[in-house]
């Protein structure tokens, strides 16, 4: 292993089992820290891809998932946000309609590998405190 991978490895955080996040179904949430404040992130797949993303509405700073891990509306083609009805592109994060026009979910960097999902931190969004 290269000195390089180790260190990309050391600075992610494991999220779950890759087989826990199934396409367009549950998502899971795990704890951060962002902006300095408690919060959560949110992992979800679409087309077969693993997406992350802060647990917050660009329309008013609240959590999406109408019940625990609950992000897609019915038709599993979009995020929505339990609150007011803002949705969004799973893919990009970016507002497709409702209150949240031109906002846009704030993106976490995932990885799959060995069946598993790991996060990375980066300047806003950092592991949670202790």
């Amino acid at each position: 292993m290269t000195a390089m991978s180790e260190t990309a490895m050391t600075d992610e955080i494991l999220i779950c089992d890759a087989a826990a996040v199934e396409d367009g179904g549950r998502g899971v949430r795990f704890p951060v820290t962002a902006g300095g404040e408690d919060a959560t992130g949110f992992v979800i797949r679409h087309d077969g891809k693993a997406f992350g993303y802060l647990n917050r509405c660009a329309h008013v700073p609240i959590e999406l998932d109408w019940a625990e891990g609950e992000f897609f509306e019915s038709s599993k083609m979009y995020l929505m946000c339990s609150t007011h009805g803002a949705v969004y592109i799973p893919a990009t994060g970016q507002c497709a309609g409702g209150p949240c026009r031109g906002g846009k979910l704030r993106p976490i960097a995932v990885t799959e590998r060995d069946d598993k999902l790991w996060w990375q931190p980066d300047e806003y969004v950092r592991p949670p405190r202790a």
